[in-house]
């Protein structure tokens, strides 16, 4: 009798590989309001009001119709000083009517005034190296000497210092948030319309807020194209491991669009990096009203199991066997059940696909007997019940086990 010779054992190293469980990477943790970003915290979901900060209600609401909806932290627009002042009375009445919300200013061309008014009055300040210090393209420039590159790093930290130092002395926090398609041209120019130009970017301006002592930072190196992002990330981790800089990372596709391609495009650079054990807050940036971002990144945590705020359905997709309308039922215990959380529900439309790929279901539905439903808790069948009461009966299961809440109103 042949015996087959098994197969080379495993490195230690491919454990990682095979691991269920996602091993983050260790970041320092970045106070930002009363939210943590790293540190092991959670994965922070955030997004940003498309009002006039200037709007001072619609701001106010804004804000508040996404903190409502889970957004963690809101960022706002900042392209004038009257914007800046703006902020004081949105955060006074966020805090008076509501509650304090965490909020983020966005800050851009030429900045600087802008950003030290706008630091009273928020807890983080996002800046955007390409364009916080803005040269104006030069048609005839060709190249940047050495000389001529250390000059604008110079300007650079001169221009930040006051920045920093009034964030560091504050307690609040900086995201220096790089864009691909907004790299200054001394980058473009050195390091090319690369992820390397893009890192390089950022590490200038770290090294620049750790001179002055000022560690509160969170990195984003965010790109249109799902490819140069994921390089991007994975380059920014490798730089930091070397250089022993432990700051999180902030993860978001840019201008990803809108409608399906727009979220797949935003879960395949994000829920890539994720899986990787790399990121710690994150934007899905879509072209749609803001509140439509917020379901998306909850569904990339939970789909990766780094945060359960929902309920895990399970179900097959539908063949021959199925004993009942699986997409019509699955529609049905959906809207049944979608209000609560922590749970695993599997609709099954055959006992193919039953126990057994259900096994880690809290609670089970299946087709095993034409017009008949069989409901299961774990691994256990409860009851069998007619199909017209498969939903009911479901519901009186959980209710049972008082894991029910009633919907709200």
């Amino acid at each position: 009798m042949q015996t087959l010779t098994p197969p080379p054992s495993a490195n230690s190293g491919a454990d990682e590989l095979i691991d269920t469980k996602i091993i983050r990477r260790k970041t320092r943790p970045v106070p930002v309001g009363d939210v943590t970003i790293g540190g092991g915290a959670p994965v922070v979901v955030q997004s940003m009001i498309n009002e006039d900060t200037l709007d001072i209600e619609g701001s106010v609401a804004g804000i508040r119709r996404l903190h409502e909806i889970g957004c963690e932290i809101v960022r706002v627009t900042v392209p004038s000083m009257a914007h800046a002042k703006a902020l004081a009375t949105i955060k006074e009445k966020l805090t008076t009517a509501y509650q304090n919300v965490p909020l983020v200013a966005d800050v851009h061309h030429n900045g600087m005034k802008i950003a030290l008014e706008v630091a009273k009055h928020v807890d983080k300040v996002r800046i955007n190296p390409g364009l916080y210090v803005f040269e104006k393209p030069s048609d005839s420039r060709t190249e940047y000497t050495q000389a001529e590159f250390d000059a604008i790093g110079k300007k650079i930290k001169e221009t930040l210092e006051p920045l920093v130092v009034s964030l560091r002395d504050q307690n609040k926090a900086m995201r220096i948030g790089v864009n691909h398609g907004s790299l200054a041209e001394r980058m473009l120019f050195t390091y090319g319309d690369t992820p390397e130009g893009m890192v390089e970017s950022a590490l200038e301006f770290i090294r620049i807020c750790e001179s002055l002592n000022f560690h509160n930072l969170v990195i984003s190196l965010k790109a249109s194209r799902v490819p140069v992002m994921l390089a991007a990330y994975r380059l920014m981790v490798r730089r930091m491991d070397k250089l022993g800089m432990a700051y999180p990372l902030h993860l978001g596709v840019t201008e990803a669009g809108d409608g399906e391609y727009g979220r797949i495009k935003s879960t395949a650079g994000i829920g890539t990096l994720l899986a990787e054990g790399i990121g710690d807050t994150i934007r899905v940036s879509l072209t749609e009203a803001p509140e439509k971002e917020i379901p998306v990144c909850y569904s990339i945590l939970q789909a990766l199991g780094l945060r359960k705020t929902m309920v895990e359905y399970v179900a097959c997709p539908s063949c021959g066997r199925t004993l009942f309308n699986l997409e019509e039922v699955l529609h049905k215990v959906r809207a049944a059940t979608s209000h609560l959380t922590g749970l695993d529900i599997a609709v099954m439309g055959c006992i193919v696909n039953g126990p057994g790929e259900m096994a880690d279901a809290d609670y089970g539905y299946v087709g095993k007997t034409p017009g008949y439903i069989s409901l299961y808790r774990g691994r256990e069948e409860i009851k069998r019940v007619p199909e017209e009461s498969g939903v009911e009966e479901l519901i009186n299961l959980i209710k049972s086990d008082g894991c029910w809440v009633e919907p709200e109103q």
